[in-house]
This record gives C-alpha cells, structure tokens and sequence, in this order.
C-alpha cells in the first residue's frame, strides 16, 4: 500500500516537471510567425549582424593565425601523449 502511495507521488512529480520542462522549451522553439520574419527582413538582420560585429570587435581569424593556432594545439596534445606514455 505505501508503494502504491509513493508511486503516485512520483508519477505527479514527473507530470510538474514535464509541464515545467515544456514550457522552458516553447522559448527555443520559435513559432512560424519568426520564421517568416527572418524571412521577410534578411537584408535587414544581416545588416544589424554585421553593425553588431563593427562595434564590439568580432572578427574573423586570418588563415595563417588559425594555422598557427592548429599547430600550437597539435604540438601540445602530442606532448601530452608523450608525457602520459613515459609516465606509464
């Protein structure tokens, strides 16, 4: 009988958490509405992107920086391995 008790307990415990977790998730799943606004407006979305980009300094990497930052992370990963086998 106290099983029974704690089963429904639990079983109405998961039926919140579900609402919670359904209603959390409604903010990422957009509507139709914003998609045919992005649609409508891409020229207008791309243009404040590349505004955003201009005043807080994103920019992309130069091939040469991302080959030197490849470079970097592959020399200390292989020290690494290295490392690990003379310790073994």
């Amino acid at each position: 009988m106290n099983d029974i008790v704690d089963y429904k307990i639990l079983y109405e415990n998961l039926l919140v958490e579900n609402k919670e977790l359904k209603e959390h998730l409604k903010k990422y799943t957009a509507p139709k509405t914003n998609h045919r606004y992005y649609e409508t407006h891409k020229e207008q979305v791309i243009k404040k992107v590349k505004e955003y980009k201009e005043k807080h300094g994103v920019k992309k990497a130069s091939p040469e920086k991302i080959k030197e930052y490849s470079r970097r992370a592959y020399l200390k990963k292989k020290q690494k391995i290295l490392d690990e086998n003379n310790n073994n």
